[in-house]
């Protein structure tokens, strides 16, 4: 079996499913995944919008998508994913992080949030990949560097591991009046171009310090959610490089309402 690759990608808030260029760079992406090591036996997301400790995984017995925003237009709400649950897959990282001394519960209430379903219906749309999601249990960098390391061993058993958040993620900056296409204000920029070459050069343990390393770092994250998923992601893909290279290539880029959409894939 084709060991998969890992993900980190910004998935934006609902409507950005609206965006013709995003929805077809995320189709040409899960293309090009499936072109070179198969479709993913399953996918296991980490969203910036489920933060649980102690760490939970999604239900496996079928719970509703949970659509956890408010003031959007009724389409938005009517949006189905029925992809098929993971049971399975829940048993590995149950074990997976057991062993390593994490407590793992299961949310059986909890269907998958619009971090992990807003993307999933473009790069698999005939919702036919089992998908489980994990919480994070903090915000901490290296804690969830060391649970994405855990998690590695999965990709060799056709896991597609994908944190789900945003490269830049403060909407005091966003302004539905300007379009979706205004110029990014400075910060959303200089914070893009740092993390850009920061993962260029495998620059692990700036990216973790990222507060204290990148420009404008606070603004471009007051809280750092949206950011955190990626770590879960550069933990899997160091891990199964030995501690080596994690040979990442910069997927998507650009900005939308001033936010950087930047996605990367590892290994």
């Amino acid at each position: 079996m084709t060991t998969q690759p890992v993900l980190y990608l910004s998935h934006g808030a609902p409507p950005l499913a609206d965006d013709t260029v995003w929805t077809k760079e995320l189709a040409t992406w899960s293309g090009d995944i499936v072109e070179a090591a198969a479709k993913p036996t399953n996918v296991l997301m980490v969203s910036a919008h489920w933060e649980e400790a102690p760490l939970a995984l999604s239900s496996v017995t079928g719970a509703p998508l949970t659509y956890d925003f408010w003031g959007f237009p009724q389409r938005y709400y009517d949006v189905t994913y029925a992809a098929p649950a993971a049971p399975e897959l829940a048993d590995d990282v149950t074990a997976l992080l057991s062993a390593a001394g994490t407590t793992v519960h299961r949310d059986e209430a909890r269907g998958l949030d619009h971090g992990a379903y807003v993307p999933l219906v473009e790069m698999f749309p005939e919702a036919d990949v089992p998908v489980l999601q994990l919480s994070m249990p903090t915000l901490d960098p290296r804690t969830l560097f060391a649970i994405g390391q855990k998690l590695a061993p999965l990709r060799e058993e056709g896991t597609l591991i994908v944190g789900s958040g945003f490269t830049t993620h403060n909407l005091s900056g966003f302004n539905p009046s300007l379009g979706s296409d205004y110029e990014a204000p400075a910060w959303s920029k200089e914070f893009d171009q740092w993390a850009k070459e920061a993962m260029e050069h495998e620059d692990v343990d700036a990216l973790l310090d990222f507060l204290d390393k990148a420009p404008a770092a606070h603004v471009a994250h007051p809280r750092t959610e949206h950011f955190a998923p990626l770590f879960v992601s550069l933990g899997a893909a160091y891990a199964s490089a030995g501690q080596g290279p994690i040979v990442s290539r910069s997927v998507i880029d650009g900005f939308w309402f001033g936010l950087s959409k930047r996605s990367w894939q590892l290994g």
